[in-house]
């Protein structure tokens, strides 16, 4: 995954007042640690931060005030709830042919028939790949996957250097038949004689 190259600023002003007015000026404010260094505040170009973490795990290129650059990893990323701004980037410092261990994206691919359904166990997978070379996602195949099969850790074929540290019979997905239609409606009358049946107990105690 390629590097995003950012020009960062130093932060001396901390708390929601210092943080209101980087975001006015198209600033994100952020944290810069690892590798056994002090943390360093810096202040990062809104814009440009986002386009870079529309990629999950996004390996960034920064150079704070003109200084070298140096490597860092979009380790969490706080967003507003409702504006979904982001308000705060924790960095971490990485080196290029050092591992970390990130969760990446599960993207299932292949057509199955509509009698069938698939049944999601996790949606990311944990793995210990280097840094520089991030996978955007993990690919899992359902073609040709009959009612009952199962996906586990180890069935994946995962990118070259990748290694999961879990077990190999991890479930990752399941292949499950579409349930009819006749069965949703049973399930959902069941449901609605449990709600009547609930009432009159409901008013004796009352």
């Amino acid at each position: 995954m390629a590097e995003n190259l950012i020009s960062a600023v130093s932060r001396t002003e901390f708390g929601k007042g210092a943080a209101r007015r980087s975001r006015r000026a198209g600033l994100v404010p952020a944290v810069l640690y690892g590798h056994g260094t002090d943390p360093v505040h810096v202040a990062l170009p809104e814009h440009e931060v986002g386009l870079a973490l529309r990629v999950a795990n996004a390996v960034l290129e920064i150079s704070i005030d003109g200084a070298k650059s140096q490597l860092a990893l979009a380790k969490q990323v706080q967003r507003h709830p409702v504006r979904n701004y982001i308000e705060h980037l924790d960095l971490v410092i990485v080196r290029k042919g050092e591992k970390v261990t990130v969760e990446v994206p599960l993207l299932v691919v292949g057509e199955h028939p509509s009698d069938r359904m698939v049944i999601m166990d996790q949606q990311t997978i944990t793995l210990e790949v280097e840094a520089t070379h991030i996978p955007a996602d993990v690919e899992v195949s359902v073609a040709g996957m009959e009612i009952g099969d199962t996906i586990t850790a180890g069935d994946l074929k995962l990118p070259s250097g990748a290694v999961f540290p879990g077990e190999p019979n991890d479930l990752i997905l399941s292949m499950a038949a579409t349930p009819s239609q006749e069965a949703l409606d049973a399930e959902l009358a069941g449901g609605a004689e449990g709600e009547a049946v609930e009432e009159p107990e409901a008013a004796e105690e009352a």
